[in-house]
C-alpha cells in the first residue's frame, strides 16, 4: 500500500478509479484491517490501494462524511463510488476491489 498525504489525494482525483484506505495510528481495529488490505494488494497487482492518516484530513473527512476508522473509499473519475467500515473478510475485499468487482 502507499501512504499518501491531502495534497497527493488532491492530484489523485483526475485518476480513472483509485481505493483509498483511512486509518488512525492508535486504532487496533485499523491494523487489523491494514493486514487484510495487504494481502489483498499482493493479490491484486493491478489495483493500487492508497493509505491516509483520517488525522491529517479533516477537510476530507468532512466533504466525504467519514464516520469511523477504518474506512476504505473506491473512486472513480474522481467520485465517491463505494464508502466501506465494515472489512468482513479478504474475500470480501478482493471481490469489491476487482476492477470487474465493484
Amino acid at each position: 500500500m502507499i501512504e499518501v498525504n491531502e495534497k497527493q489525494i488532491s492530484g489523485m482525483m483526475n485518476k480513472g478509479r483509485f481505493t483509498l484506505y483511512l486509518y488512525t495510528p492508535f486504532c487496533g481495529t485499523c491494523q487489523l484491517a491494514k493486514r487484510m488490505l495487504t494481502v489483498v494488494d499482493e493479490a491484486l497487482p493491478e489495483t493500487d490501494i492508497y493509505m491516509a492518516n483520517l488525522n491529517y484530513l479533516p477537510g476530507y473527512a468532512e466533504k466525504w462524511e467519514v464516520e469511523s476508522v477504518p474506512c476504505l473509499l473506491v473512486f472513480e473519475n474522481g467520485h465517491l463510488k463505494t464508502k466501506q467500515y465494515a472489512f468482513q473478510s479478504v474475500e470480501f475485499l478482493y471481490t469489491l476491489l476487482r476492477k470487474d468487482g465493484a
